[in-house]
């Protein structure tokens, strides 16, 4: 499927990749902050909002509803805090993610999630309707193939209190996945020289990740594509597609030293800096082996909006999230096969 150069294909989903539609979903989520303890009103009119957009794409909706006791996670308080600052033992917490597949679609598929919840405060345009919104246009754009495409889109709630609602799907489908790639924060691009900063202890452990970063001008112009070496040539197709768009936007590989599964997840103990790279949804993947990867603006790195109020539609970049949108569908349609 899907047997065309992959510049021929990036080429032909940047014809009907639609910017506008980045920038409404965007502007639609990022009216108001998205919580489903602080603001579950507003969480379930954006709950309703993906939903419509998904099934008016062709997408069957599934509404999972968790309800989980005892989870250590973090705090959803606004601003940035060290992470032992920001850790929580949350007694009880009760929310729902959306699972949506294609009518038709089977064998295993590759994941596409993005979370839908802010801290907050925070009406989190960049941190998360940036990735929200690609991951809509992701599926208006695979919808029409034939197939159809095996793809499986999560929509994920709590990331903000500790990954809880990508804890409870990676649990429920590691087994019918071959593949995960999370979108989070991929919105926010600075031009400007020196306006990317690296995590203490980088330049030691991802040396040639921030060597790129130093030779361009430490811009933040490009994506970070966080992987590990079980998905590592999935990256690489991410990376190629990017640069085969019509801004040729830099993809930054940052491989994860650590193996997949509980060792890995313990083994940040031993390299600190590696902890900033399992920030997101697709760490409970990793803990549980299957092959996955982030795609990140870098967030607090990079964007001074990160979990602040500040945090609004007008300061997106979308001609460059419409291309990460571009990428990323084209890596969905040619995930590499496991080995």
């Amino acid at each position: 499927m899907f047997s065309e150069p992959l510049g021929t294909l990036v080429r032909a989903l940047e014809q009907q990749v639609d910017v506008g539609r980045l920038r409404r979903d965007v502007e639609t989520l990022a009216a108001e902050p998205r919580s489903r303890r602080r603001v579950p009103a507003a969480m379930d009119k954006a709950e309703r909002y993906v939903t419509g957009e998904l099934e008016r794409a062709g997408w069957r909706v599934e509404r999972q509803p968790f309800d989980v006791r005892w989870q250590f996670g973090c705090t959803d308080r606004r601003g940035t805090r060290p992470p032992p600052l920001k850790i929580r033992l949350h007694r009880r917490l009760a929310g729902a993610n959306l699972i949506a597949e294609l009518p038709g679609a089977r064998g295993p598929s590759v994941l596409i999630g993005a979370h839908l919840d802010t801290v907050q405060d925070s009406p989190g345009a960049d941190d998360n309707a940036s990735g929200i919104a690609a991951l809509l246009e992701l599926a208006r754009l695979v919808a029409p193939l034939p197939g159809p495409p095996p793809i499986t889109l999560a929509v994920f709630d709590m990331e903000e209190l500790g990954l809880i609602g990508a804890r409870v799907v990676a649990r429920a489908l590691r087994s019918r996945i071959d593949g995960m790639l999370c979108l989070e924060s991929v919105g926010y691009f600075a031009t400007d020289p020196h306006t990317q900063r690296m995590p203490p202890g980088a330049g030691l452990v991802f040396g040639a990740a921030a060597r790129t970063v130093r030779d361009g001008g430490s811009r933040g112009d490009f994506t970070v594509i966080a992987h590990r070496r079980s998905s590592r040539s999935a990256a690489q197709v991410w990376q190629q597609a990017a640069a085969a768009t019509s801004c040729a936007l830099p993809g930054v590989l940052v491989r994860d030293p650590r193996p997949d599964g509980v060792l890995g997840m313990l083994a940040g103990v031993l390299v600190p800096p590696a902890n900033n790279l399992g920030r997101s949804d697709h760490a409970p993947f990793w803990n549980r082996r299957v092959p996955a990867m982030m795609l990140t603006g870098t967030a607090n790195f990079r964007n001074r909006h990160y979990h602040q109020p500040t945090d609004t539609p007008d300061t997106l970049d979308y001609p460059r999230l419409a291309a990460v949108t571009v990428a990323t569908t084209a890596t969905a349609l040619r995930w590499p096969s496991p080995p």
